[in-house]
Formats: structure tokens, C-alpha cells, sequence
């Protein structure tokens, strides 16, 4: 018999309010909007010495530093292959076609994903977070599993499990 153990950790305070827009069936682009996310992260391992898989008041800090980093903020992606984002100095250009946006770059979060999917959101936040655990912790997770809730009943999951 073989056993598993996962711990879960989702609370308001992993929740962010941002900006974004999406590129979609090759060539069209959404209007600008925005969502309250929500995340929520799964770890799965062998349990430590203490019996548990990983402190949870670690988790839940762990995430929210990545978290509070996109709260407030407009989320663009600099790997899009239609959404044109260049940094000008103190602005931010993003272009699509014969639309243009111009933002401050104070106020935007230049990621380095395809688009700003909630489905990408999560694997940001979720290989963010194993870098994290990794460097401070010295915890690599056998899976870690992240959710990222764009509103009720939509959400989206990415799932990295360690080689074995």
C-alpha cells in the first residue's frame, strides 16, 4: 500500500485584481478588462520529520509575495505573438493591428509568458513558487498544483510533477 499526502492552501488574501486582454484564434484580441483572481496551490510530497509535507504558513507566505506582485497592476505578456509590448522608458507601447495602448510602466507587469491566460497566470505563479520553495526552503515538492480563479466556476490549473 502506498500513501500520498498534499496540502492545500487558498485564502482571500491570495487573491489579486488586475488588468489584461488576451489574443485569441490566431488573430483576434480582446477588449481590455479585468478580474479579482483568486489562487490556490497544492503541494504533494513525503511527509518530514515533523509528519507534514511542508509548513503551511510558509505556502500560504510563499505565495502571496508572488501574489501581491500582480495585485493592482495591468498583466502583459512579452512572449504574444500578435500583442506587440516595447518599454519606452517610463511608458509602456503595446500594439495590436491598428490598436494601441500606452501605459505607465509603473502601473503594468511585463511577463514572460504567450498570453495572459489564466491557464498561464498559474504556471507563472507556480514556477515562481517552486523556484521559491527551492532557494529559501530548500523543499522541492514531488507536484505542486496551482488554480487561478479569473470568477466564480471559471478557473484554470497547471500541474508540474517531479522525474522520477
Amino acid at each position: 500500500m502506498s500513501e500520498r499526502f498534499t496540502i492545500r492552501v487558498t485564502k482571500d488574501y491570495l487573491a489579486f485584481c488586475a488588468g489584461h486582454f488576451i489574443s485569441y484564434e490566431g488573430h483576434q484580441c480582446e477588449r481590455l478588462h479585468g478580474h479579482n483572481y483568486r489562487a490556490a496551490v497544492e503541494v504533494q510530497g513525503p511527509l518530514d520529520e515533523n509528519f507534514y509535507v511542508f509548513d503551511f504558513i510558509a505556502l500560504k507566505n510563499a505565495t502571496k509575495r508572488i501574489t501581491d506582485e500582480l495585485d493592482h497592476f495591468m498583466l502583459l505578456p512579452t512572449k504574444n505573438r500578435v500583442i506587440h509590448v516595447e518599454e519606452r522608458g517610463a511608458e509602456v507601447h503595446v500594439r495590436y493591428k491598428d490598436r494601441q495602448w500606452l501605459f505607465p510602466r509603473g502601473d503594468c507587469v511585463l511577463l514572460p509568458i504567450e498570453n495572459t491566460t489564466a491557464e498561464l497566470i498559474a504556471r507563472y505563479i507556480g514556477q515562481r513558487l517552486l523556484a521559491d520553495l527551492k532557494e529559501r526552503h530548500l523543499f522541492v515538492p514531488d507536484v505542486i498544483c496551482v488554480e487561478v480563479e479569473e470568477g466564480p466556476e471559471q478557473l484554470a490549473v497547471f500541474e508540474q510533477w517531479q522525474e522520477t
